[in-house]
C-alpha cells in the first residue's frame, strides 16, 4: 500500500480556506465586514514568516463560541454547498488517479477541521488530519486543541493519525507522497519518498530546484 497526501489551501484548492470560511460568514451576516481585513492580516503574516497561528485560530473560532450546534451545522452545510468546482481539477485527478491504485489518501492540513473537513466531504475523502478545535459543552472554546497541524507538528500529526488507523508508520510505507505547495510543509516533505511541490512559494521553489523534487506549476 501506497500513502499520498494532500495539503489543502493553494495545493487542493487555489485559495484560502479559512478566507473563504470568513467570507461565507460575512456574507450569512454572521461576522461584520471587518472580518475579512483581520484575517487577510493573518494571511500575510503567513507569507513573511511571522505567524502567530494560534492568535489566527482563535481569530476564527471565538466567534463561534457563542452559535448553539445546529446552527453552526447549517453554516458549515451551506459552505460545503459553495465548493463544488473550486478544486484544483489537476490536483482532484491526482486525487482520484491514488484512490484508483488503492493508495492511503489523506487531506493534512493547518486549517481547523471544523472549516476543513466540508472540502474532505467534496472530494469524497475519509481521512483528514487537521487542527483540532479544544471543545467545552460540545461548543468551540475559542482555542485550539493540543498542537496544530502546522509546519513539523504536521509530522507528529501524521504519525499520530497513522497509529489510529492501525496503518504502518509513515517510514514503513514503500512509496510516500506529499503535494504542498508552501515551505511551511519542508519537514513533511522530507519524510515522503516522493514530495511534491505545487505552484510552490519562493523558498520552497529553490528548495525543489537544489533537491531535484518534482514540480506541479500548471494545475
Amino acid at each position: 500500500m501506497r500513502l499520498a497526501l494532500f495539503d489543502l489551501d493553494h495545493t487542493l484548492i487555489p485559495f484560502d480556506s479559512g478566507m473563504a470560511w470568513t467570507r461565507h460568514l460575512i456574507a450569512l451576516g454572521a461576522l461584520d465586514a471587518e472580518a475579512e481585513p483581520r484575517y487577510l492580516a493573518f494571511c500575510q503574516q503567513y507569507v513573511a514568516g511571522t505567524l502567530d497561528i494560534h492568535a489566527m485560530h482563535r481569530a476564527l473560532l471565538a466567534p463561534l463560541r457563542e452559535v448553539e450546534p445546529a446552527q453552526l451545522r447549517q453554516w458549515r452545510e451551506s459552505f460545503a454547498v459553495t465548493l463544488a468546482g473550486r478544486f484544483s481539477p489537476a490536483l482532484r485527478a491526482r486525487v482520484a488517479a491514488h484512490r484508483a491504485q488503492g493508495d492511503l489518501c489523506a487531506i493534512v492540513t493547518a486549517t481547523e477541521r471544523l472549516i476543513a473537513e466540508p472540502f474532505a466531504q467534496a472530494l469524497a475523502l475519509e481521512h483528514l488530519v487537521a487542527t483540532e478545535a479544544e471543545t467545552i459543552d460540545g461548543r468551540p472554546s475559542g482555542e485550539i486543541a493540543g498542537l496544530p497541524c502546522y509546519r513539523e507538528h504536521k509530522v507528529a500529526h501524521v504519525d499520530a493519525w497513522l497509529r489510529r488507523i492501525g496503518a504502518p508508520p509513515l517510514a514503513a510505507f514503500g512509496q510516500s507522497f506529499f503535494y504542498s505547495d508552501s515551505i511551511s510543509d519542508l519537514a513533511l516533505l522530507q519524510r515522503v519518498t516522493h514530495p511534491v511541490a505545487v505552484r510552490p512559494d519562493a523558498r520552497l521553489r529553490e528548495h525543489c530546484r537544489r533537491a531535484g523534487w518534482r514540480l506541479l506549476d500548471e494545475v
